[in-house]
């Protein structure tokens, strides 16, 4: 079967129609005031079956094609069996008369006395009913919000941990680019005082350059030109 609840509602059917089948048999065998009691009993017990019924046509029209077919020949079936019940038991509940249609009046006196206490009760038992079907889709919308808190409180720790990764990860590049600023500062720092010692180097040889030609100019004018 496709659905959960058409499944539930096909044995509480089993177990109406069980109690039912045997009404008629035993409605053969009693008289007077059992047999209204029994009557009765049948009536209440009918009027349950037909709200079990009816709760299965509408999960039938609401189940998924493929099983369609299926449990639409139970049902089928089901309001046949309860058809021919109907009969049986309108036929075993008048026998203890005086006559066939004597009984057949007796009959039709008890089911009519009966009519409006089992209308009353058909309607509470679908009010019950209805009150169950609306408990049962608030648990199944309660679950569903439970499973999906579940789930964004699952999300919402996962991108917490992730926010947490990335900020580590954050720490660490913002320490690396620390330690690259230091590492610059020094080397320009060195650059700088490489810079310094180049010029002072440039003009210490410039120095010693101008001393040489001096010293060279003066040897020349003292051999070759002072005599």
């Amino acid at each position: 079967m496709s659905s959960e609840e058409f499944e539930k509602l096909h044995e509480m059917y089993q177990s109406l129609y069980e109690e039912l089948k045997i009404m008629p048999e035993r409605a053969l065998k009693c008289h007077g005031e059992e047999r209204k009691r029994l009557v009765r009993t049948f009536d209440e017990r009918q009027g349950e079956a037909e709200e079990v019924l009816e709760g299965m046509e509408e999960e039938l029209r609401a189940a998924p094609s493929t099983y369609r077919n299926a449990m639409s020949t139970k049902l089928r079936m089901y309001r046949r069996d309860m058809g021919k019940l109907q009969r049986d038991m309108k036929s075993a509940a008048p026998g203890s008369g005086s006559s066939s249609q004597a009984g057949e009046g007796s009959h039709h006196g008890i089911y009519a006395s009966q009519n409006q206490q089992s209308t009353h009760q058909q309607s509470q038992r679908t009010l019950l009913l209805q009150g169950l079907d609306s408990l049962n889709h608030a648990s199944q919308s309660i679950e569903r919000s439970q499973r999906i808190a579940a789930e964004t409180d699952q999300i919402g720790t996962d991108i917490i941990e992730e926010l947490g990764g990335q900020r580590e990860q954050l720490d660490r590049t913002r320490n690396r680019l620390v330690d690259t600023g230091e590492n610059l500062s020094r080397s320009r720092k060195i650059l700088r005082a490489m810079s310094r010692r180049l010029v002072t180097n440039k003009l210490l040889l410039a120095v010693i350059i101008i001393m040489e030609l001096a010293i060279l100019g003066a040897v020349v004018y003292l051999k070759f030109f002072r005599r």
